[in-house]
């Protein structure tokens, strides 16, 4: 009797499976590649034509890979959507709906009745974008953040959770701002597991599912169906009953299956006698290619985070301002002729009201006495809650600040690039006016958290070492501008493969670079006084790569870091009457006590968490 052979070919795991001609399944193989998609494949069927005489030309291929790898082994290359919804239409003919999440990618297919009455076709289908947040890739890092398997035991503590917590399901970096503060109150990790779970199934119900419900019955398949944790938050979400969702025996394979499916009832299989040489001519010259991008050049630029010195005994009015963000908490103090008096930056650490009482305390200790704050402003995501409690002038936008502060160091300027730790900011200045601008959307990858994690899975010291090595790469790597999860396995190929720590720490310091201009930047326009701020411009390689990419000169303002709470503190001192007196609470802030809770907000149908915050 023929064999036929399928492969699925993705970026986590190759599926290989063998099918009589009644489409039964007699092997089937799920081989997680480590970022090596066509040695593993290699490998597979070597060993399967070792021992099985029946395997001709029948070979059918799909998945990211599928259209290279059918090229090099003479074999069908079918798409996806096709191959995954006929194996739906063959083995479950019922089903209305397919779920289907793989590691990189993930699908919503709609199914309708077949010609014939019985069988289903495909009807439509929706395709996740090039984010990881409602993938297995997601929950996969998540997993070893946790320090878990996400195979099996990360499936089952989401088993036990009884009230998963709400996690930021849109990017796995603003997920882990979110498991970082659970952690810190405590939060158990099956509580925490069960919380990304129910954060994947949202983001995919409100992206490809439209926050639509499905017709039912539902069929999960791919290899995150795998994951009990998943089953469970998708059939809460969707309100399914246990009938309702339907897990196939060959979750895994059923793109493989639907291949040979599709290639034989096309006549589409040739019967020419399998072969390997292609395949192992095409690793073996593989091996042997490298792309690189330029070598970094260092710009010689300065970092300026000097004080301005207060004599002893002078007493001085001066203006207060904070930019709360995400990953930083930043404070400066000026006086009326813009002279930093004095600064700091502060970690966040999912507790920004903790991170202004640190830094008030020290500013007092340090110059408290000589000081007489005469206007505070705040800006940054934390503003608001910021400005109520130290009793702010003037709450400020991002923008507003940022540019405030860069025009009044030079009034030359005409373009800002900033990049924060979980937000980036393009801003364009013409005559001292903003005329533009733009911030980075729901992804995380061209930040400083990206830059951060990275660095801390390489064993890199990101404030001492990240830039002095990149700037000593010969070759950088080439590892493009895709969403963090994504990079990060792109990053794990390229070490397999050997290649230095610095080269790849330049390839990163390119990625954040090429991510910036082409997601955030776009086709707007890049003047010639560029001002390059935020706690990213700390790095000087990453300086290097938009001097290299762009081919102008980058300027570093003074206390580049903390230009928003500068920004803050003018605008503070501008928008004050004479006379005015300020609504500042005093460093004594500082000792405020403040109690913290939650409650769920049930006015829409988000039923939002809330924090509240009582003072």
């Amino acid at each position: 009797m023929k064999h036929y052979l399928g492969i699925d070919v993705g970026s986590i795991s190759v599926n290989t499976v063998i099918l009589n001609e009644e489409f039964q399944v007699l092997e089937e193989y799920y081989d997680y590649c480590h970022g090596h998609p066509f040695r593993t494949l290699f490998n597979r069927l070597k060993e399967i034509l070792s021992r099985d005489t029946n395997l001709s030309g029948s070979i059918a291929a799909t998945g990211t890979g599928g259209r290279l790898a059918s090229s090099l082994l003479g074999g069908t290359f079918v798409n996806e959507i096709i191959a995954q919804s006929l194996a739906v239409s063959k083995f479950h003919p019922e089903v209305k709906t397919v779920i289907e999440m793989g590691g990189e990618d993930s699908k919503l297919i709609f199914m309708e009745n077949g010609t014939d009455g019985h069988a289903s076709k495909l009807s439509d289908f929706a395709l996740n974008n090039l984010c990881a947040a409602g993938t297995g890739s997601f929950l996969d890092q998540q997993a070893k953040r946790m320090g878990v398997s996400v195979e099996k035991e990360f499936g089952e503590m989401a088993l036990k959770s009884v009230n998963p917590p709400r996690i930021a399901g849109r990017c796995s970096v603003f997920a882990k701002s979110d498991m970082i503060h659970l952690q810190q109150i405590a939060t158990p990790l099956h509580d925490i597991a069960a919380g990304l779970c129910f954060a994947v199934a949202r983001n995919f119900k409100s992206t490809l599912g439209r926050g639509k419900n499905p017709e039912l019955p539902v069929i999960f398949q791919g290899g995150v169906a795998a994951n009990a944790g998943m089953i469970r938050a998708f059939r809460e979400i969707y309100k399914l009953k246990e009938e309702d969702l339907i897990i196939p025996k060959h979750f895994a394979s059923m793109g493989a299956i639907g291949a040979v499916m599709h290639a034989v009832n096309k006549n589409l299989f040739t019967e020419n006698t399998l072969k390997l040489d292609k395949l192992e001519n095409y690793l073996t010259e593989r091996g042997t290619q490298e792309q690189s991008l330029d070598k970094l050049k260092d710009g010689g630029h300065k970092i300026d985070k000097e004080v301005y010195p207060i004599r002893e005994g002078e007493i001085v009015e001066a203006y207060l301002g904070i930019d709360v963000g995400s990953l930083s908490t930043n404070l400066a103090v000026i006086d009326k002729d813009n002279h930093v008096l004095a600064r700091r930056y502060l970690p966040t650490a999912s507790k920004p009201l903790n991170a202004i009482q640190t830094g008030l305390r020290e500013i007092n200790e340090e110059i408290g006495h000589q000081l007489r704050i005469k206007a505070v402003g705040t800006t940054g995501s934390g503003r608001y809650l910021t400005g109520d409690f130290v009793g702010a002038d003037t709450i400020q936008n991002e923008i507003t600040a940022q540019a405030t502060a860069a025009i009044t160091i030079d009034k030359e300027v005409d373009t800002i690039f900033e990049i924060g730790g979980q937000d980036s900011k393009y801003i364009r200045i013409s005559n001292g006016v903003i005329v533009d601008f733009e911030m980075n959307k729901v992804c995380a990858a061209g930040t400083g958290s990206f830059l951060e994690e990275q660095a801390d899975k390489l064993g890199i010291n990101i404030k001492e070492e990240f830039g002095q090595l990149g700037l000593k790469s010969e070759l950088p790597a080439k590892l493009g501008e895709r969403c963090t999860v994504f990079m990060e396995s792109d990053l794990n190929t390229k070490q397999q493969q050997g290649l230095s720590k610095e080269n790849l720490i330049a390839g990163l310091a390119y990625s954040i670079v090429y991510n910036y201009l082409n997601r955030v930047v776009r086709d707007k326009a890049v003047g010639e006084k560029i001002f390059f701020q935020g706690g990213v411009t700390n790095n000087k390689a990453v300086v290097a790569a938009f001097e290299s990419v762009t081919g102008k000169k980058i300027h570093i303002p003074p206390h580049f870091d903390i230009t928003g709470a500068i920004g803050a503190a003018i605008l503070a001192r501008e928008q004050m009457s004479p006379g005015q007196e300020s609504r500042f609470k005093g460093f004594n802030v500082s000792e405020t006590k403040y109690e913290t809770d939650s409650f769920t907000c049930k006015h829409c149908a988000n039923y939002c968490e809330i924090k509240r915050v009582k003072f």
